[in-house]
């Protein structure tokens, strides 16, 4: 099975090296391929990624689910791989996830920064903030899930025909996931090391978090 990773990018020179470095010595015995999803870098970013061997895609609409969806839709895999483009995602353990996927038949597994991570990595008002998403999350679909925002996720192509996924902002991360379990495909969730971030942060810890609380509300109740 061919395996598609895809990377949200927008000025990330500082830590896209890295990861296409790890992305490629995990998956160097693996039929595999790396999307650099890209809006409007200024810097280097893909070149970098292009020198290491991933094919970049253009897309200048701004939103991380709007890069998701375009990034979905010119993988040519039947595994998709999602990681952020500051290192804080292990690549590594993608092998270890595939099996799961091929050995076990699930379809959609999610990762689960939360119950290992260090303070020195998440501070507390991102901890706190990531336990009100994930415990309203739960109240509001019924779900089970220990980490609705992470945004390393293992899944088949084929998945993707199942999802109504709306949001092309940062909700698109929690609302794949709400998707993938209410559509009753094979879910699981696989805690992993979170890591200290390279290059400046893209999330806006208030006002992320804000959006994403009231797409909750907006899903649960009909209003996306």
């Amino acid at each position: 099975m061919k395996i598609s990773v895809v990377i949200p990018t927008m000025n990330e020179e500082e830590s896209i090296g890295a990861v296409m470095d790890e992305i490629n010595a995990a998956l160097s015995d693996e039929d595999y391929e790396v999307l650099i999803v890209d809006t409007k870098s200024t810097d280097k970013t893909r070149e970098i990624a292009r020198s290491k061997g991933a094919r970049v895609v253009d897309e200048p609409r701004r939103g991380y689910g709007r890069a998701y969806k375009t990034g979905f839709e010119e993988a040519e895999g039947d595994i998709i791989v999602t990681l952020d483009a500051d290192c804080t995602y292990p690549a590594y353990k993608i092998p270890q996830i595939v099996i799961m996927i091929e050995k076990e038949g699930y379809e959609f597994i999610s990762t689960d920064r939360l119950s290992n991570v260090s303070s020195d990595v998440m501070g507390w008002l991102h901890r706190f903030g990531n336990w009100v998403l994930k415990a309203t999350m739960n109240l509001l679909f019924r779900t089970d899930i220990n980490d609705s925002q992470s945004g390393m996720w293992v899944f088949k192509k084929t998945a993707l025909r199942h999802l109504n996924v709306t949001s092309d902002g940062m909700p698109f991360s929690e609302e794949i996931k709400i998707e993938a379990i209410k559509k009753d495909l094979k879910f699981d969730e696989v805690p992993i090391e979170y890591r200290q971030r390279k290059g400046e942060a893209k999330i806006r810890t208030l006002s992320d978090g804000f959006k994403n609380f009231t797409f909750l509300w907006k899903k649960r109740f009909g209003f996306v």
